[in-house]
C-alpha cells in the first residue's frame, strides 16, 4: 500500500496521516528539521534520539518508549528495496507481475470461499466484493506474504537513513508506536513490507489509526489474523476515499486519427466525456450516462493503451497512487469476477 516511485501525476500521497490529529501535523513538522546525515552507520545522534522521543511524548502521550526504540535497526536492504519499486516499470512488464493464471485462480477460488463476509461488506459499503479481493491479491498474494521486515526497522531505517521521504516516514514512526498503544500491539516483533505496510492489505500505521474496521466485534482491529476485520478495513478505506457505488471504474478509449496528444496532470476525473471525445478519446463501448472522467496512457505490448478512467480508478489510487496499480487492481477484480463490466456489478 506505498509506492516509492514519483508517479507522473501530482497526487496527493497515498496514506493520508487523520485530519484531525494536529498534534501528529505538528509531529511531521518538526520532523522535518532533523537531518537524515546527522547519524552514521545506522545509529541516531544523540539529539535525533532525544528530540523524537520528546515530540513522541508531546504528540501521542507515550513516554515510555526508550526500550523499543533501541531496538531498531538499520537495514540496508530496505533502503535497497525502496529504490526499485515495481511501480517503476512500465505497465507491459508490470502488469505479468499480478496478472497471471494462478493469482486469478486463487482470487476466484477466495471469493468463493468468503463470498457471505465480503458480500455483507459490499452491501454496507458499496465497494465490490471483487475489488476487495483483488486488493489482497495485489498486496500479499491473499494473505501469503505479508512481509518479513519488522515494521520498526523499516520506519526507523526510512525515517532517519532515506533522505527523499525522511519526514514522511519519521511521521509513520511516531504513528506505529501511537498504533501499538492503541491496539495492544508489540512493535518489537511485528512485521510488514519493506516501507512498514502491515496485514493482509498492508495499512501503513496512520492508515491503520485512520481506517481500520473491527469487523468481528471482539474489541480490536487485526489486520493479520481477523479476515473480517481485514475485509471491512479495505472495503472502509474504499468509502472513506468515496467510492461511488454502482459507477465505472475504467473502460478501454479509442483514439481518433486526429487526437491531439492529451496528458492530464493526475488521475482525478474532472473532465467530461464530451471534453474527451473533443480531444479524440471516446469509450470503447457506450456508458449510458455522462460521469466525469480523465484519460491514462499506459506503455503495452503493442504500443500505447489508452483508458478513460473514472472517480473510481481515482479511488483506487488513493491506496496507491501508481495509475499501473490501480490498472492491476480494476483488471485483477474482473478477471475475479469474471466480467468484463467496467462497473464489476455482482
Amino acid at each position: 500500500m506505498y509506492t516509492a516511485r514519483q508517479a507522473p501525476y501530482s497526487l496527493a500521497p497515498m496514506r493520508s496521516i487523520p485530519s484531525s490529529s494536529c498534534l501528529v501535523l505538528g509531529l511531521t513538522a518538526f520532523l522535518a528539521g532533523f537531518s537524515a546525515h546527522g547519524a552514521s552507520q545506522g545509529q541516531l545522534t544523540d539529539e535525533q534520539r532525544t528530540q523524537f522521543l520528546a515530540e513522541l511524548k508531546n504528540a501521542h502521550g507515550i513516554a515510555d518508549a526508550t526500550t523499543v526504540l533501541d531496538q531498531a535497526k538499520y537495514q540496508q536492504s530496505i533502503i535497497d528495496a525502496i529504490t526499485r519499486p515495481a511501480e517503476a516499470k512500465p505497465w507491459k512488464d508490470y502488469r505479468p507481475i499480478f496478472l497471471t493464471a494462478d493469482r486469478i485462480a486463487k482470487g476466484r477460488a477466495f471469493l468463493e470461499t468468503h463470498r457471505a463476509a465480503l458480500t455483507q461488506v459490499e452491501a454496507d459499503t458499496g465497494v465490490p466484493a471483487a475489488i476487495v479481493v483483488a486488493i489482497l491479491g495485489v498486496e500479499t498474494n491473499y494473505g501469503s506474504n505479508t512481509g518479513r521486515y519488522r515494521v520498526l526497522d523499516a520506519l526507523y531505517t526510512l525515517g532517519f537513513f532515506h533522505e527523499p521521504r525522511a519526514t514522511f516516514f519519521r511521521g509513520e514512526l511516531a504513528q506505529a508506536f501511537a498504533l501499538a498503544k492503541e491496539e495492544s500491539l508489540d512493535l518489537s516483533t511485528i512485521t510488514g513490507s519493506y516501507a512498514g505496510a502491515m496485514g493482509w492489505g498492508q495499512f501503513i500505521p496512520s492508515s491503520y489509526r485512520a481506517y481500520a474496521v473491527d469487523g468481528d466485534g471482539d474489541g480490536q482491529r487485526d489486520l493479520w489474523n481477523s479476515l473480517p476485520d481485514v475485509f471491512a478495513s479495505v472495503a472502509n478505506y474504499f468509502k472513506v476515499h468515496k467510492w461511488q457505488a454502482g459507477e465505472p471504474v475504467a473502460i478501454p478509449a479509442l483514439r481518433a486519427e486526429d487526437a491531439r496528444d492529451f496528458k492530464p496532470d493526475s488521475l482525478e476525473a474532472k473532465f467530461s466525456l464530451a471534453e474527451l471525445e473533443h480531444k479524440g478519446y471516446r469509450p470503447a463501448h457506450a456508458l449510458g450516462h455522462d460521469v466525469p472522467a480523465t484519460l491514462l496512457r499506459l506503455e503495452g505490448n503493442s504500443g500505447p493503451e489508452y483508458w478513460i478512467t473514472f472517480n473510481n480508478f481515482h479511488v483506487i489510487s488513493r491506496y496507491n497512487r501508481s495509475p499501473l496499480y490501480s490498472m492491476a487492481v480494476f483488471q485483477l477484480a474482473q478477471s475475479i469476477a469474471a466480467t468484463d463490466s467496467a462497473t464489476l456489478a455482482p
